[in-house]
């Protein structure tokens, strides 16, 4: 599957974003980094370059109010059917334990 955004780029949106969220909220960057148990040093550096771990940036997420909408974000996709007939055509496929692309 392709995307319109590189890695790089989406990280650097996402760092904006979560950097316009806290100052929506009136946070300064120790605040934010008190409230949420994430270092001022590793806050700094994701909003400096979007680097952060995941536990981290869920850390911040939760503080800033969007953790639900980031966890809804990659839920898998639910199949829309256009009749019926689709519906009841459909196999009951078991859900994939694994991948088998490498």
């Amino acid at each position: 599957m392709s995307s319109l955004i590189t890695p790089p780029k989406a990280l650097k949106k996402v760092a904006e974003n979560m950097r316009s969220l806290r100052l929506e909220k009136e946070l300064t960057q120790a605040g934010l980094a008190d409230r949420s148990g994430v270092s001022l040093a590793s806050l700094r550096k994701f909003e400096q370059k979007g680097l952060i771990s995941l536990a981290s940036f869920f850390k911040l997420a939760m503080v800033l109010g969007c953790l639900e909408k980031l966890v809804e974000a990659v839920k898998p996709l639910d199949e829309n059917f256009a009749s019926i007939d689709d519906v009841l055509n459909k196999k009951e496929d078991k859900k994939r334990q694994r991948g088998w692309r490498k």
